[in-house]
């Protein structure tokens, strides 16, 4: 189904065509900053969420991908398995599906729009019997210090279950778990917290130990997992009620 959610100005759809994924892409770039197009090997075989602004004649202000695999054993052929060693999670029984490219356009701000970017993302989920969310949630730069607390927050609250927890394999890292003896200041740790982690934080998702430097991206990002099931039932029931 093309149509995924009309909420408000908004709707939210699947590309259909490769004039939808160039926009997607177009947005892409401008978001990213990128000086050459945003396209990968990844944008062939993902589904591609494009939001639209229906007062602005559908301009497409927000858009993400996702890749489906029936379970753990193909994540090795993910994005994110290009940054973290994710063998722990070989073993994951159900469907997942890995969210990537997540931006919005930089000169749209309406909080709206991540609502009906979860709204889209919950009835994928639910279409598809998807057990499992997971990608790389980016913090803007690739300097720490302004997201110490952001990061204490993460190590002291947020960290992934041992089984499932992702191993170091980029070269260059941010080891915060192993280094921050600081406690949070819960206040700038929100603050500073990407909205896209900050909403999968606050329906149970977990986060690696470590942060990966990403100059090309020109981002810190950590590996982000949300088990489907682990989503407390009022979180759930507000998402649906978005998506309905």
């Amino acid at each position: 189904m093309a149509h995924l959610l009309l909420k408000g100005r908004y709707r939210a759809r699947l590309a259909q065509s490769q004039n939808d994924l160039a926009m997607a892409q177009r947005l892409r770039t401008l978001a990213f900053g990128t000086e050459q197009t945003d396209q990968d090997q990844f944008d062939p075989v993902c589904a591609h969420i494009l939001i639209e602004d229906m007062r602005e004649g559908g301009q497409i202000v927000c858009c993400f991908r996702m890749l489906t695999m029936e379970d753990g054993s193909e994540i090795g052929q993910s994005y994110s398995a290009q940054f973290y060693d994710l063998s722990a999670l070989e073993g994951f029984q159900g469907r997942m599906v890995e969210m990537g490219r997540f931006c919005i356009h930089p000169d749209w701000t309406d909080p709206d729009i991540l609502r009906v970017a979860w709204g889209a993302m919950t009835t994928y989920v639910d279409q598809n019997g998807v057990e499992m969310l997971f990608g790389c949630s980016s913090f803007a730069g690739t300097e720490t210090k302004e997201y110490l607390d952001a990061f204490a927050m993460l190590k002291h609250r947020h960290l992934a279950p041992k089984r499932w927890l992702p191993r170091v394999k980029a070269p260059d890292v941010f080891r915060f778990a192993a280094r921050l003896r600081r406690r949070p200041d819960v206040k700038k740790a929100m603050m500073r917290m990407p909205p896209l982690l900050r909403t999968y934080l606050m329906m149970g998702g977990w986060v690696s130990d470590h942060a990966v430097v990403d100059r090309h991206m020109n981002t810190l990002h950590v590996f982000t997992g949300l088990e489907i099931g682990a989503i407390p039932p009022a979180r759930k029931r507000l998402l649906r009620a978005v998506a309905g």
